[in-house]
């Protein structure tokens, strides 16, 4: 068993973390505070490879794996989560679903321009009513000729604004339920097809969310993604992936509130000393270091699972669920530690802090990844 990341993803991870603190880390509270995409930053990190990360490299792609996509997205997120929730949709959700799906056709015409970071590629699944539940979708697609007709709301979808490529997830036959969904590739500026911004949001302020309408969509079958009525089936699959991705935005934001809170406790004084010399700042200290090493390994386990080729639902919900929470306790910690100021914007603490909860929303709460985990218990025993 081997602790350290391979060559190659260390080279990765340095280049990454240059580019951030040269490129982000002097910006990102500002993108916060007015809720701005970074296009131009986004456009960059593909120059650079990272919106291209599973992408093979006959496709334009950096042809790395699992593993490498999370050191990447932990790297980005110890700056600012909302760029990282960028790469990780990007990569994981939308490119993906093409990636791992689509045929010979459909992957040549999008792969490239997505792996190059020209389009951004999003994935409507969640919609005003359905969440947890996604089979209980209202979405449909309805066979004309030989196309398909789309109707539906989806919601909170990210890069839904910014969006060039989308893929869309329809019922095709409501009466099967999941079995009868299907998915589909729709591009920006499809007749019928409009994407809404969603503003207001309490964290991640600067990733793109929109809410998109399809008003009699016509798609032809070219377009569609994968076998009829296998639509749910292959996102379990996108889920499992997305939801290790998840897990090393969570590790980035902890180590990012670790990090931050260990540069102010050494140089805010109380009582004639530092902070930092006090045992109850050094105790949380220590369990913040503690818990975010424990969940890059559980990230990191299920990475590699993944590439293996093996079942890795249970790690990968195991990884999402712990890194989300320690996340969370982690920002907790840091917004004590740095006391007044920890409640202001002029420490990162805070937007860490408001980024982390989305940590244990998304690619499924908390509490279906406890339920995931749970069954597969009960199935192995």
């Amino acid at each position: 068993m081997v602790f350290e990341l391979p060559e190659q993803h260390r080279a990765l991870q340095a280049s990454i973390r240059a580019f951030c603190l040269e490129r982000v880390a002097p910006f990102a509270r500002e993108w916060d505070r007015t809720g701005e995409f970074p296009l131009k930053v986004v456009r960059e990190l593909g120059q650079l490879g990272v919106m291209g990360v599973l992408v093979p490299q006959d496709l334009g792609g950096a042809g790395m794996d699992a593993l490498a996509m999370a050191v990447a997205v932990e790297e980005v997120a110890r700056f600012d989560g909302s760029l990282a929730l960028t790469v990780a949709s990007h990569n994981g959700l939308g490119s993906n679903h093409i990636r791992l799906f689509g045929d010979d056709e459909q992957k040549g015409k999008y792969l490239p321009k997505l792996a190059s970071g020209e389009w951004l590629a999003a994935w409507g699944l969640t919609e005003p009513g359905s969440g947890s539940d996604a089979s209980a979708m209202k979405s449909t697609a309805v066979r004309e000729g030989k196309g398909w007709v789309l109707n539906g709301t989806k919601q909170f979808i990210t890069q839904g604004s910014f969006g060039d490529v989308f893929v869309i997830l329809a019922s095709t036959s409501p009466e099967k339920r999941q079995k009868g969904i299907t998915a589909f590739i729709v591009e920006r500026g499809a007749k019928g097809f409009s994407q809404k911004p969603i503003h207001g949001k309490l964290g991640m302020r600067s990733s793109d969310t929109a809410e998109l309408v399809l008003e009699n969509v016509e798609v032809p079958d070219e377009q569609r993604l994968g076998e009829i009525g296998h639509g749910f089936i292959d996102t379990l699959r996108i889920l499992d992936r997305g939801r290790i991705t998840i897990g090393a935005l969570a590790v980035g934001l902890g180590r990012g509130a670790l990090e931050e809170s260990l540069r102010y406790a050494r140089e805010r004084s109380a009582f004639g000393q530092p902070i930092a010399e006090f045992q109850g700042i050094r105790w949380m200290l220590a369990d913040m270091k503690m818990e975010n090493d424990a969940a890059r390994l559980l990230v990191h386990r299920a990475a590699v699972k993944a590439d293996s080729g093996k079942p890795f639902s249970k790690e990968a919900s195991m990884a999402k669920l712990f890194a989300s929470e320690t996340a969370m306790r982690a920002c907790n910690k840091a917004i004590q530690i740095h006391g007044g100021y920890g409640y202001t914007r002029e420490f990162p603490v805070e937007r860490y802090f408001r980024d982390a909860k989305l940590c244990e929303i998304g690619e499924g709460t908390s509490e279906i990844q406890r339920t995931i985990v749970a069954r597969e218990l009960f199935r192995a025993g």
